[in-house]
């Protein structure tokens, strides 16, 4: 049986995205049967993989058409992909009217958990419908951290999230883990950042950090996952160091 995983952050720009997109590859590349489902309607993880976002039929057949997950998914070199675009954003309003709208998600990838060892859902950066349905059809969620500022506040905000969605709608709900992203060794700023969220989650957080690296930022203008863009780099390595502790930690 498979695992979902939702990786999610309602601040946005801290990496959730890229971290899905690399984590899935780098697990394909461990021989790990992996799924993203991209529920963002920006379709960023769709295109990050190498699949058109004009792709028919998508995530929204799935959810709201009835549509089979084996006529949406798109199957890529680096793992499998539900992708979405722009039509994603009308779900929002169309799901409100449906019975157990919380639930459609997770109903919809009830025959995944068969196929894949592992199914990451790329949730928007907002709380909202689609968001609270990621997090109704998770096991688990997976927080990428970005080395700023404002971190330690919007990883506060999210654990209220999930305690309020483990106490009204998924009792099972666990932290998979906090990946701290865009992290600079050249500043003190970064480690003091790092240094405060290991404080606060101890072994909650990777130890592998994910650097800000120009590879990993030019990568999805050319639809590819980092470690086949430029499969030496700094940023491609560490995808494969997070994969390696992340199939150490859950096998």
């Amino acid at each position: 049986m498979g695992k979902v995983i939702a990786v999610a952050n309602q601040k946005g720009g801290v990496g959730k995205t890229t971290t899905c997109i690399n984590l899935c590859a780098a697990l394909k590349r461990r021989n790990r049967k992996v799924l993203l489902a991209d529920c963002d309607p920006q379709g960023n993880s769709t295109s990050g993989m190498g699949v058109s976002k004009e792709k028919m039929p998508n995530i929204y057949d799935l959810l709201v058409r009835g549509s089979s997950l084996s006529e949406c998914v798109a199957e890529t070199p680096y793992g499998d992909v539900l992708p979405a675009n722009r039509e994603l954003s009308g779900a929002t309003v169309e799901l409100v009217d449906m019975a157990s709208r919380e639930y459609v998600l997770k109903t919809a990838l009830l025959a995944a958990k068969e196929e894949y060892d592992y199914i990451f859902v790329d949730c928007p950066p907002s709380l909202e419908l689609l968001t609270v349905n990621a997090l109704a059809a998770a096991d688990s969620v997976l927080i990428p951290v970005q080395c700023e500022y404002y971190a330690l506040e919007g990883i506060t905000d999210l654990m209220q999230t999930i305690k309020l969605c483990k106490r009204t709608l998924n009792p099972q709900l666990e932290v998979q883990g906090i990946v701290l992203t865009m992290y600079d060794a050249r500043t003190n700023f970064s480690e003091q950042v790092a240094a405060e969220v290991e404080r606060f989650f101890g072994t909650a957080v990777y130890k592998t950090r994910i650097p800000r690296a120009v590879r990993i930022a030019e990568s999805p203008s050319h639809g590819l996952p980092v470690i086949k863009y430029d499969r030496l780099s700094r940023g491609s390595r560490a995808y494969l160091h997070l994969a390696d502790e992340f199939i150490k930690r859950e096998e």
